[in-house]
């Protein structure tokens, strides 16, 4: 007897003889699997079914992050320059050297800028949010005209305030209509007023994903919860401080620690529109540089043990401080 190839036909066919040992094994290792998990109680075989799907995904995250995170954490005790065969062991120089060396410690600066700036987008969004929430004439557009720039590349959206911040452009047009030229000035040029501008920038591209976020949150809140407020003779005031900033306040949590953990990470914006000239370097900027275009890695992958330090930390401060307050 001969088994044929169906799903290539045109290859030689394989004597069944050949592979009948094969064949044979398999059959004796299922039924052994079998016997050995039919022995077993049903809580045991239900451990190892869980455990057997989570095997793979495990093995990925393994490799893909937590090997990665020891690479990284072992090169940032050593100076090396990513070419080089051997690496330098110099303990924890690079650590140092990013809070006492006043060129690395600069960004933490720029930072706040952008921290600032969260906050103020997520009150914008949970204003806007709880405005639209209500009965106002073309809110449909307004929610729409919200939402769009965060469907936007971020390439698009710097060079759009490229041509927006430049010199004689949009912005600069708008502030001589209104008799405001005085106010007119190299918005990314100057360095008063470079990092306001990146942030602004920030703002309008991101504040779209907080208000999405804040409204489905509003709009799972009951009408009736409504209604009886209103028959209680709750202001608009009243439902907002009493129904829908308690059914929010999970969102709010949520969105200052992405907010946060995005202030601290800021890159494709600044570095397409500035490129980090001009004191506009940020964290993260700063670390692409030193890694690739100083050939500092063992520096760089300190800066990235750091940045993730200060999300681990303020992601938990934050759940600390919600925590409190519900309690």
């Amino acid at each position: 007897m001969r088994l044929s190839l169906i799903l290539f036909p045109n290859k030689l066919s394989v004597p069944y003889d050949a592979i009948k040992p094969i064949v044979r094994y398999h059959k004796l290792l299922k039924k052994g699997v079998l016997d050995v998990l039919s022995r077993l109680s049903y809580t045991t075989q239900k451990r190892i079914l869980m455990f057997s799907f989570l095997l793979l995904p495990l093995a990925l995250l393994i490799t893909f992050s937590y090997l990665p995170l020891l690479n990284m954490f072992n090169y940032s005790l050593h100076r090396w320059d990513g070419l080089s065969k051997t690496m330098q062991y110099i303990g924890l120089d690079n650590y140092k050297a990013l809070f006492t060396n006043k060129e690395y410690f600069s960004v933490f600066g720029v930072s706040l800028y952008y921290l600032v700036g969260s906050f103020v987008q997520v009150v914008l969004a949970l204003y806007f949010a709880t405005i639209l929430s209500f009965k106002v004439v073309g809110k449909n557009l307004f929610k729409g005209v919200l939402f769009f720039p965060y469907l936007l590349n971020g390439v698009a959206i710097a060079f759009i305030f490229i041509y927006f911040f430049q010199p004689d452009g949009t912005l600069d047009s708008f502030l001589k209509l209104i008799g405001l030229d005085n106010l007119i000035t190299k918005w990314l040029g100057n360095r008063n007023v470079i990092n306001v501008s990146l942030t602004g920038t920030s703002i309008w591209r991101y504040m779209g994903y907080s208000f999405v976020m804040y409204l489905g949150a509003i709009q799972s809140v009951p009408g009736e919860l409504y209604e009886a407020a209103e028959i209680e003779g709750a202001n608009k005031w009243h439902l907002f401080r009493y129904i829908i900033f308690p059914s929010v306040i999970r969102i709010i949590e949520l969105n200052m620690i992405l907010s946060i953990s995005g202030a601290i990470s800021v890159f494709e914006i600044p570095y397409i529109m500035t490129g980090g000239g001009n004191g506009s370097k940020t964290f993260v900027i700063q670390t692409v540089d030193l890694a690739f275009k100083n050939k500092k890695y063992g520096l760089a992958s300190a800066m990235g043990i750091v940045l993730l330090l200060i999300v681990i930390v303020v992601t938990l401060l934050q759940k600390r401080i919600f925590r409190e307050k519900e309690d």
